[in-house]
């Protein structure tokens, strides 16, 4: 780290690329990454970690990066959906309609393929804890339901 113009310079590394980005100490990890890294798939929902909205995978498991400080990802690898690139959820979610208008969909994205690669066996009392970190408004959940267990091995 050092700095530059008042500003801390770290290195995060996301999507398997190293990246220096100019924060303060109070920045969060979502605007980091929207506003200088131009991954805009996190999307700014709630701010307050309810929705899921924002949800990265930080080292494999899904974080809301609405509530980490950009300071603390130094040194992790941050994956965001710009990163997953024809990972089997995004085909499951098309395949089974787990979507509507979009805005929480990476969210969801993010957490399911966490869960598929942590839980590959999963059973839907598993499913349904990890489910409730994120909010959509316009599904049932029952097609993000479908598209997850189309792709783990217990369902």
């Amino acid at each position: 780290m050092f700095k530059l113009e008042g500003k801390n310079v770290i290195t995060l590394t996301v999507n398997g690329e190293k990246r220096d980005v100019a924060i303060e100490p109070a920045d969060i990890l979502l605007t980091v990454l929207r506003d200088q890294l131009g991954l805009t798939g996190a999307k700014p929902g709630c701010l307050n970690g309810d929705c899921g909205a924002c949800t990265v995978l930080i080292d494999g498991w899904p974080v809301k990066s609405c509530l980490m400080l950009a300071a603390e990802a130094m040194g992790h690898q941050i994956t965001t959906i710009e990163g997953l690139k024809n990972a089997p959820i995004q085909k499951a979610f098309v395949e089974n309609w787990g979507f509507q208008c979009g805005y929480c969909t990476s969210g969801f994205l993010m957490v399911c393929h966490s869960l598929a690669a942590i839980h590959p066996d999963a059973d839907e009392y598993v499913m349904e804890e990890w489910l409730q970190s994120n909010i959509c408004r316009c599904t049932s959940y029952e097609e993000i339901r479908h598209a997850i267990r189309s792709i783990i091995t217990s369902a």
